[in-house]
């Protein structure tokens, strides 16, 4: 039998492949000719580096970069065969770099997203991949732009503040002095998030809050991204803030789509389509997949289900491990998911499920024992 793992990370306890491993180890125990390929997951969002830097070969590099409040931060991102660079948007500009007291949008800034950027264009990358998760940031992508080259200046032509507060001087936008080798390159953005720049749906009233802004502050946002949106349009005349996907990562996809010219695509495709996971799937006998959490949300298009998806299009069966499950959680086998187990052996706490240690053993044998009943089902 031959089966192929592809489980996004139960975060906070397993990374992707750690979890593949665990699951190998149970079916093993089965039998030892059982031949698991084990591929790493992820969806656009935390993990993604990783995935795509073991999945394809790569290798990592880190530097230093502005972080998030404009303190110095250390950024891991991944080059792949192609010279091809993988970045998380949150490893220089993240939420978590922020402590819940500081969480304040108009001061947090993208500038060491454009440094990263920068970093890989000096290393030979003209491709980039990149995630734009687990921001902190409500600043339209400006700090990103300015890191870049992209001047954005007041009405004395000086260079507006870094954070979303800076927007509220913005005047004129120049891209006389952008980096030259943008010209050559080509961004693909992990963007599974459909909201507008601006509005009600909009990044600042959606996504506001949970960065530490307040109503008034969400109002004051909502506007200056909206005659930052219009200012745009004076040098990229396609510049759309109605373009779902727009209002992601506080308006980080509208400065990815207008100034750089990315795809806004889906987080998981472009990693299914980046470690070929067809190519593995194809000739295999089961597929398994799985998450931290399965739930009603899974089915919408998380990671496990375009693993299924895929499967499916090679009529391949497909199965699920969890941490937990939900009660909505049935709605995974309408969406190509044949079964799932919950990995839990016994009733603890959250810090003893999550341990590292338990959950490998847990999984290893939920894996053995669904593997035992697909051994006594052939020979029903």
């Amino acid at each position: 039998m031959k089966v192929v793992t592809a489980i996004d990370s139960f975060k906070g306890s397993l990374s992707s492949i750690e979890a593949g491993n665990a699951v190998k180890e149970g079916f093993q125990r089965v039998n030892k000719n059982i031949e698991t390929i084990v591929r790493p997951l992820a969806d656009g969002g935390e993990g993604t580096v990783y995935a795509l830097v073991v999945g394809t070969g790569g290798h990592f590099e880190e530097v230093s970069v502005t972080g998030p409040l404009s303190e110095k931060v250390l950024c891991r991102y991944g080059i792949i065969p192609g010279d091809v660079a993988v970045i998380e948007m949150s490893g220089a500009a993240g939420i978590t770099l922020v402590t819940n007291e500081q969480r304040n949008p108009l001061n947090t800034t993208t500038y060491g997203v454009g440094e990263v950027i920068l970093d890989a264009i000096k290393k030979g990358c003209r491709k980039f991949i990149i995630g734009i998760g687990g921001s902190a940031t409500n600043d339209g992508g400006a700090g990103m732009l300015m890191a870049l080259g992209f001047d954005l200046l007041d009405k004395d032509g000086r260079r507006i503040e870094l954070g979303a507060k800076g927007l509220e001087n913005l005047t004129r936008i120049s891209c006389e002095n952008v980096c030259r080798e943008l010209t050559e390159c080509s961004f693909h953005v992990a963007c599974d998030v459909t909201n507008p720049l601006c509005g009600p749906l909009g990044c600042s009233n959606v996504f506001g809050p949970q960065k530490g802004a307040d109503s008034e502050m969400i109002a004051l946002m909502d506007k200056w991204l909206e005659n930052y949106a219009e200012l745009a349009k004076t040098v990229k005349p396609d510049a759309d803030p109605d373009i779902p996907g727009s209002g992601a990562a506080g308006g980080m996809g509208f400065a990815l789509r207008t100034f750089l010219n990315a795809s806004l695509e889906s987080g998981i495709d472009i990693i299914l389509r980046e470690t070929a996971l067809a190519d593995y799937i194809k000739d295999a006998d089961l597929v398994v997949t799985g998450e931290g959490m399965l739930d009603a949300q899974t089915s919408m298009g998380k990671a496990p289900i375009g693993v299924a998806r895929l499967a499916k299009s090679f009529g391949k069966p497909v199965i699920a491990f969890s941490g937990a499950v939900s009660k909505d959680a049935a709605a995974c086998n309408d969406s190509g998911i044949d079964a799932f187990f919950p990995i839990l052996r016994r009733v603890c706490t959250l810090d003893e499920a999550m341990d590292a240690e338990n959950a490998k053993r847990n999984l290893a044998d939920a894996a053995e024992q669904a593997m035992r009943l697909i051994y006594a089902a052939k020979n029903l």
